[in-house]
């Protein structure tokens, strides 16, 4: 590795120090990425739904799995091969580890890449950030089939031994395309009432599907031995089900991460997964196994009718692609409705000297002490001549908001459009002018997520998921945040916040008077990452619905001055010289350059002594 232990403090301050002096490159045929991904529109025969056109990721959804070890730089190179369509990809919860524009967000960090076009995508991932992830586009609802995992590896010693590792992948499938379906979801009235037609695991799914009727195709299919230990690794793709499973004769899971996070280890009978969630848990596999096949069940809950999916554990020989297993008659299962309260107040980050790379996401908690000023994002969903529509303190965030990505104005201006701390202050925290939280580089801000009830009288769950920093958890609850209250809850609780970057804000009753608050998230989040990030709910059609907030963080100086002029020119213009095409090669800031990685490095080790 070519940074020493002993200067991992020092990683946070190395994007600061190279702000303005990331270099210019073109990107030949001489330039080989680290891996690419080539997104294209077919028809294709999903679970449980006919013939239809969907979008796929080399050849398949969910596509390739990508890993790469922490503390590494990674280029990654997305072709956008649909005829008609716009397209992103974002890497979801790596967001501090993307260089400015390679976010992914189309309304926030980046022009889309055109059809016909590529774009490369630079990351550098710290140390302290081996874990479960996923990418997806982040255009419209394409995040539906345009997915698939993103590990993290560790660069050194695990604090776990296994045997091998697994994936559950869940996805949501539908009857229709992501464009019928985005299209009659802003109509006015409101034309598609359906929830997901089936859940896959690992792309496969049957069971019972959300309309009714059961359907019985072919499940996957995940070979494992006896007596073993394995990681699985759960990642929440779906656009809208929430989820939970357990696994036929195995009550014990050993869960051991969280969104990107070690935890210590806790012990669950059940995993319970939302969209944008990811969890590791270990799964100690039967010394002797009376059967061939365990089934993993997997039930949707929240919206629509009962989905129950399944795949199964195969302790025989390994399964071939003529090797075909079909739902039970019968669920072997019983699963609990949604839970709010598990692992609330109960999970306690891993921090152990021995594993020091493990242990970073442990340290340094923000105490209340600390905190420089309290955010608050306050839902409301309005109900208007039967069309839907979310409202953040009282405004909307959605794709036609803003004519172009936010930072891209940002530099088109000069920053002279840049949002307001002091009309922010009057409004919770939103700039209502500038359509943007602003924050303060050094801030430590307490962000509370408050549900309301709707124009109807209604509350739903929402999987708040924030980009730009990872925030420490701590909890939820009914009615009205209490930090003294909540303070109170963890010191009694045995347990300690842990960082997340993906969270729920609970329904609870389903039911609350319009405009009164009903739930609430809270997290505390240190600023130190300039950029301008997007926090939304997860949902794809709450997005669609403008569940959406835009933050920019850090001053002009900082923000702007991460990529100077000239060479950010390609960045500001929809298909400009940053993409590249069969013809044109594209024309790139390297922002992580490793020489500069080095010479920083050096220059911030020797200012921590």
């Amino acid at each position: 590795m070519r940074f020493a232990l002993q200067f991992v403090p020092a990683v946070a301050t190395l994007t600061a120090l190279l702000a303005g002096v990331a270099s210019a490159v073109i990107h030949d045929e001489h330039f080989v990425p680290e891996a690419v991904l080539r997104v294209t529109e077919e028809k294709r025969k999903q679970s449980c739904v006919p013939e239809k056109d969907i979008l796929l990721v080399n050849g398949t959804s969910p596509g390739p799995a990508l890993a790469f070890k922490e503390g590494g730089t990674i280029w990654i190179r997305v072709y956008n091969d649909i005829p008609h369509q716009n397209l992103t990809m974002h890497w979801h919860g790596l967001t501090m580890a993307t260089a400015p524009f390679s976010d992914g967000t189309p309304q926030a960090a980046q022009w889309p890449i055109p059809p016909g076009h590529f774009f490369d995508y630079q990351l550098f991932v710290p140390f302290g950030m081996s874990g479960t992830y996923f990418y997806h586009s982040h255009v419209g609802f394409q995040a539906t089939s345009a997915t698939g995992p993103l590990i993290i590896e560790d660069a050194y010693e695990k604090p776990h031994h296994y045997d091998g590792e697994r994936f559950i992948f869940v996805q949501d499938v539908f009857p229709d395309t992501d464009e019928f379906i985005e299209k009659a979801l802003l109509a006015v009235p409101m034309e598609y009432e359906r929830a997901q037609e089936m859940v896959l695991i690992n792309g496969k799914g049957g069971g019972i599907t959300s309309p009714g009727p059961s359907c019985n195709d072919s499940l996957t299919i995940i070979d494992v031995k006896p007596g073993k230990t394995y990681r699985m690794r759960v990642i929440g793709a779906t656009a809208l089900s929430f989820n939970m499973f357990a696994i036929e004769g195995h009550e014990n899971l050993e869960l051991i991460e969280a969104d990107g996070a070690y935890t210590e280890s806790h012990n669950t009978s059940f995993i319970q997964v939302s969209p944008g969630q990811r969890y590791s848990f270990l799964l100690h596999t039967l010394e002797k196994p009376k059967k061939q096949y365990y089934y993993i069940q997997l039930e949707s809950r929240e919206f629509g009718g009962l989905t129950r999916s399944f795949a199964v554990l195969n302790f025989g020989p390994p399964a071939t692609k003529n090797d075909k297993v079909y739902p039970p008659d019968t669920p072997p299962l019983t699963l609990p409705p949604t839970d709010p309260y598990w692992l609330e107040y109960t999970l306690r980050p891993f921090n152990n000297t021995a594993y020091p790379m493990t242990s970073l996401n442990g340290q340094h908690f923000p105490t209340a002490d600390e905190v420089t000023r309290r955010v608050n994002i306050t839902s409301h969903l309005d109900i208007i001549n039967g069309g839907l529509l979310y409202k953040i303190n009282g405004w909307t965030w959605n794709e036609g908001l803003v004519h172009d990505p936010y930072l891209v104005e940002l530099y088109k201006n000069g920053g002279d459009n840049w949002p307001s701390m002091e009309r922010a202050l009057k409004h919770d925290g939103l700039d209502p002018e500038a359509h943007a939280f602003p924050a303060v580089v050094g801030e430590v801000l307490e962000i509370v997520v408050q549900g309301t009830g709707s124009d109807g009288g209604g509350t739903e769950t929402h999987p708040w998921h924030a980009h730009g920093a990872h925030y420490w958890d701590l909890g939820a609850g009914e009615g009205v945040y209490d930090r003294e209250a909540n303070e109170a809850k963890w010191r009694n609780s045995g347990a300690h916040p842990i960082k997340r970057d993906t969270t729920n804000l609970y329904m609870y009753s389903g039911k609350a008077p319009n405009g009164t608050l009903s739930a609430w998230r809270a997290w505390r989040v240190r600023i130190d990452t300039p950029g301008v990030w997007m926090v939304h709910c997860h949902l794809l059609p709450h997005m669609v619905w403008g569940m959406n907030t835009a933050w920019v963080m850090g001053s002009p100086a900082q923000v702007l001055g991460l990529i100077d002029r000239p060479g950010v020119e390609g960045y500001l213009t929809y298909g400009g010289s940053v993409v590249g095409n069969t013809t044109n090669p594209p024309d790139v800031i390297d922002f992580f350059s490793l020489d500069q990685w080095d010479n920083s490095w050096n220059r911030s080790s020797t200012n921590t002594h």
